[in-house]
């Protein structure tokens, strides 16, 4: 299992998803809103926080939570 502990990701990461939606990574789900896009759009290297979904049953679900631009 990946240690997910301040783990983040980058567009390029998930695949350069243009849909929001639920998405099966190595980690888990990933759920990615319009909103997530529409970040990733503006700040392509953009890196969100993984935020874990609290348990419903024995998958790991995550969404993207804070960011930090990339810019360099």
């Amino acid at each position: 299992m990946v240690d997910i502990r301040a783990r983040k990701v980058t567009w390029q990461e998930v695949g350069l998803v243009t849909e929001p939606g639920r998405y099966l990574y190595r980690f888990g789900w990933l759920t990615i809103t319009q909103d997530d896009l529409a970040v990733w759009q503006s700040f392509p290297n953009a890196a969100f926080a993984l935020v874990p979904i609290p348990p419903g049953d024995s998958t790991d679900e995550y969404h993207l939570g804070s960011f930090e631009l990339g810019l360099e």
